[in-house]
C-alpha cells in the first residue's frame, strides 16, 4: 500500500491527519475522565506523569519530554503549583531555572491516576489483540523516531 497522499487525495486518507485525529479523540476521552475525577487537564496530567517518572526536572526538560510548547507547560505548572501538586525550588546548577517535583499530594494523585490510565488504555486497545498492540507500539515508536530525526535541531 502506498502511504503517500496522491495528488487530489482526500485528507481523511492522509496518515498524519489520521494519527492526529485519533490522538485527539483518545486525548479527549482521557481528558474528560481526568477532569471529572481529578480536576486535571491533559497538559497538567502530562506534566505530572513526567514528574512521576523522572522525579525532579526543570521546566525546559518538561517541555522537551512532553513535546508541548513552553506556554502550555508554564500554564500547567502554574496550575499544579497553585493546587499544591508540584513544588518549585531554585536550581543550584543553573540560576536561570527552577527544579520542579511532585509534592506528597501530587504523588498521591499520580498514584491514583496511573491505574485509571491503564484501565483507559486497556479499554481503548481492547479492539486489538496482544500481538497487534505490541506491533502498534513498535510502529508508533519507529514513526516517532523518524519524526524526531527530521525535526530541526532547535525548538521554540
Amino acid at each position: 500500500m502506498d502511504a503517500k497522499v496522491k495528488p487530489g487525495g482526500r485528507l481523511a486518507d492522509f496518515l498524519p491527519y489520521q494519527l492526529s485525529v485519533t490522538s485527539n479523540a483518545v486525548s479527549s476521552l482521557i481528558a474528560e475522565r481526568y477532569r471529572v475525577r481529578f480536576g486535571l487537564k491533559i497538559p497538567e496530567w502530562r506534566v505530572m506523569a513526567v514528574l512521576g517518572d523522572a522525579g525532579t526536572v526543570t521546566q525546559r526538560a518538561l517541555t522537551d519530554a512532553t513535546l508541548m510548547d513552553k506556554v502550555a507547560v508554564n500554564r500547567a505548572c502554574k496550575v499544579l503549583e497553585d493546587r499544591g501538586l508540584i513544588a518549585r525550588r531554585p536550581n543550584t546548577d543553573d540560576g536561570r531555572s527552577h527544579l520542579l517535583e511532585l509534592t506528597a499530594e501530587g504523588r498521591a494523585i499520580h498514584g491514583e491516576v496511573m491505574p485509571l490510565a491503564r484501565e483507559i488504555e486497556a479499554e481503548i486497545f481492547s479492539t486489538l489483540g496482544e500481538a497487534e498492540c505490541e506491533q502498534f507500539r513498535e510502529l508508533l515508536s519507529r514513526v516517532f523516531r523518524q519524526a524526531e530525526r527530521m525535526r530541526p535541531a532547535t525548538r521554540s
